[in-house]
């Protein structure tokens, strides 16, 4: 990649995720938050990625963190759900600006629901809807191509299924009338481009597949080196065999270390720590990267 699409820094804050840092004031959630901080030049951009399923429990961490809510300048949704998005209209009112960029996928107001044991809805409430995001002040930018949100800072739009063994299950949605798979094509992630480091792939689930994800970031961006990835991983009801596909295939990238938590399952943490040892870590609240 060109240097020109290099930031000089990253630092990486995770505001709410399912754990906390042991033994910290830190409040925790089934979801995950996280604040990219990009610099490039004299130029620093605060970016939003996610923004869990409790606004107060984020907030409070944010106070804690000494994060003020004013100082960012735009927010990634990675998908639909809820432990991923609720909240978004409470934020942007703290945030408290105009025209704050709302970059998520085109389809991520549908209808997203599990059957399994009964009926729930699973996708973005009422309360977050695409009218409301507007009158808090968001500007939404909705698009299935990928966003560059600074030089050096894009998201993946629709990642490309390339992987046979990433299949996405469990999950509906209504599509002229008629329920259906849902297979997800909302999902997606943040790519970065540190100079001298390589990408950090920021993830909110990994719905479409973290190989996949990981492969679609090297092509999109040109650069073959992968610093890390942070984020979901979502293997945590994965069978045994894709578990240890997916380490295995991650481990042929030569990835400097990798970050996981929220629905990325404890036998997978497992099968990521005896594979990379201590380039892998459990997610936690709390953390912050420095790249």
């Amino acid at each position: 990649m060109a240097e020109t699409n290099e930031l000089d820094s990253l630092r990486i804050t995770v505001l709410a995720e399912d754990s906390v840092l042991y033994e910290s004031p830190y409040l925790g959630q089934h979801g995950v938050s996280f604040l990219l901080e990009g610099t490039k030049d004299s130029n620093i951009r605060r970016i939003l990625v996610d923004v869990g399923q409790n606004s107060e429990a984020l907030l409070s961490n944010m106070r804690i963190m000494n994060v003020s809510p004013s100082a960012i300048d735009a927010i990634v949704l990675t998908h639909c759900h809820y432990d991923h998005t609720k909240g978004i209209v409470n934020m942007l009112r703290e945030i408290g600006k105009r025209s704050v960029r709302v970059i998520a996928h085109p389809d991520i107001f549908r209808p997203n629901f599990v059957i399994n044991t009964y009926f729930r809805h699973v996708g973005i409430t009422p309360d977050d809807s695409k009218e409301n995001i507007e009158k808090a002040g968001g500007s939404l930018f909705l698009t299935k191509g990928p966003f560059v949100l600074m030089p050096g800072i894009m998201t993946t739009g629709e990642v490309k299924r390339q992987t046979e063994f990433e299949e996405v299950s469990g999950l509906k949605t209504i599509e002229e009338g008629r329920v259906k798979d849902d297979q997800m094509l909302d999902d997606i992630s943040v790519v970065a481009t540190v100079k001298g480091k390589g990408l950090v792939i920021v993830t909110g689930c990994s719905h479409a597949g973290i190989v996949n994800i990981a492969k679609h970031a090297i092509e999109l961006t040109g650069c073959a080196k992968i610093e890390g990835i942070i984020g979901g991983l979502h293997l945590v009801d994965a069978s045994d065999a894709r578990i240890k596909r997916t380490v295995e295939e991650l481990a042929k990238l030569n990835i400097s270390w990798i970050c996981a938590g929220h629905c990325t399952g404890f036998k997978a943490q497992v099968e990521f720590y005896l594979r990379f040892k201590e380039k892998f870590s459990p997610l936690h609240t709390g953390m912050r990267f420095e790249i």
